[in-house]
């Protein structure tokens, strides 16, 4: 052993940095693909768990799996080609982290719309079960034949909520699923009128018809206001996107003037200060033009 540590004593000084940076390479290597492993196994269980249910929550029967592998292939491909048509660090970074968060905000984009729909499609559902209702039907079979005519995604919750009451779930239990799958305004107004008529009884038929034309009239009324606001979010689009034409035609225009934004500190500062600015106008401008009726 000593023979040993004196005949590498006596090696070159760059054989031995040589040898020390390959260890620390090998060493850093195998600690990134352990972590790497693990962190991958993790980001693969909650991806795929929060894929199924939220997948589920909308009737859309994917595999979580296959979602998983096309999402990884993304987040390799697209920060590559990033960066083999920009050379810029910055870009493949924004890159890949606009693929990272793209899955979360397409899925609250369907929800919302999904949503939105159910809300569109409560009124009718709501005045066929009470027509039914009105010609001897009881709930359930009222319920049905609103199944049958009405369009998804309003059939699709009723249809599962009729599955339940047939498999043996408590009625409580099923409307409560229903109502946090549906988490709206005027579907809890629905589901609270089925509680009290089940508890006190009454009738639920005219109940039913009154709940419809209120919706409908609101319904109406949120879209005169959103037509009569549309203007002014169109303003706040337009003048937060201002800014990036105005800075496109000035890098066509004079291009060695404005490149300094990008090029030095206080060009960087200015373009953060900007960002704010913008961030905060549409924000406000949001604000002012979103009504809640």
């Amino acid at each position: 052993m000593m023979d040993f540590l004196a005949q590498f004593v006596q090696l070159p000084l760059w054989l031995v940095y040589l040898i020390a940076s390959f260890l620390f390479g090998a060493l850093l290597a195998s600690v990134i693909i352990i972590r790497g492993r693990a962190f991958l196994t993790r980001y693969r269980e909650t991806f795929t768990e929060s894929a199924g249910s939220n997948l589920g929550d909308m009737f859309v029967f994917v595999n979580p799996q296959n979602l998983f592998m096309y999402n990884l292939i993304a987040l390799v491909v697209l920060p590559a080609l990033a960066w083999l048509l920009t050379f810029h660090v910055l870009a493949t970074i924004v890159t890949f982290i606009i693929v990272l968060f793209v899955p979360s905000l397409l899925y609250k984009a369907a929800k919302k719309q999904r949503l939105r729909r159910i809300e569109t499609q409560l009124p009718d559902g709501l005045l066929m079960m009470s027509g039914s209702m009105k010609a001897g039907a009881s709930l359930a079979i009222a319920m049905e034949g609103t199944v049958k005519e009405a369009q998804p995604p309003l059939s699709q919750e009723f249809e599962l909520f009729i599955r339940e009451q047939r498999l043996g779930v408590d009625f409580e239990q099923s409307l409560s699923s229903l109502e946090s799958r549906i988490p709206l305004p005027d579907f809890g107004i629905f589901i609270a009128a089925l509680r009290i008529n089940r508890e006190i009884g009454g009738n639920l038929a005219e109940t039913l018809e009154t709940l419809a034309e209120t919706f409908r009239r609101k319904i109406t009324m949120e879209g005169k206001i959103e037509s009569l606001t549309a203007q002014g979010r169109l303003q706040g689009i337009v003048m937060s996107c201002l800014p990036l034409f105005l800075i496109g035609a000035l890098m066509f225009v004079e291009p060695e003037a404005t490149g300094k934004l990008f090029t030095t500190k206080i060009g960087w500062i200015w373009l953060g200060v900007i960002s704010v600015m913008e961030v905060l106008g549409f924000l406000v401008i949001r604000k002012v033009t979103t009504i809640d009726v």
